[in-house]
């Protein structure tokens, strides 16, 4: 049973088809790390929310968890809501040390990965 685990937390819309690309990261994660406890988990619109899915994965024995917000820009969400979602999982899995990775926007190889997205079969 694998002790530690990963959220991919994004920020959910009403339309399902929109978490096709986050379910599709998700999977790779997965296939990269069997070992690790892999889901994801949205701001809005959708479920599981960040609670629901510590403790989802706490159940399955994680005791540690890195929550990656899959954000590009440190607007509102980021500033002011993603640490109340962070409390509440928190409090709903006092056991679970939680570890918050900083928003994929501002690690400059997803801004490379994003730079070579942009600038490929353009000449």
């Amino acid at each position: 049973m694998a002790d530690r685990g990963l959220v991919l937390f994004a920020h959910g819309a009403r339309d399902a088809r929109w978490a096709e690309p986050f379910e599709r990261l998700r999977s790779r994660v997965e296939a990269r790390r069997p070992d690790l406890l892999v889901t994801l988990a949205f701001l809005e619109h959708m479920q599981p929310d960040l609670a629901g899915a510590v403790c989802a994965l706490a159940e399955q024995g994680a005791r540690r968890v890195r929550v990656v917000p899959l954000f590009f820009g440190r607007g509102g969400h980021l500033r002011e809501d993603f640490p109340r979602h962070v409390e509440r999982a928190q409090a709903a899995a006092p056991a679970v040390v939680l570890d918050v990775a900083p928003a994929a926007g501002e690690d400059p190889a997803v801004i490379e990965a994003l730079a070579d997205f942009a600038l490929a079969g353009s000449a």
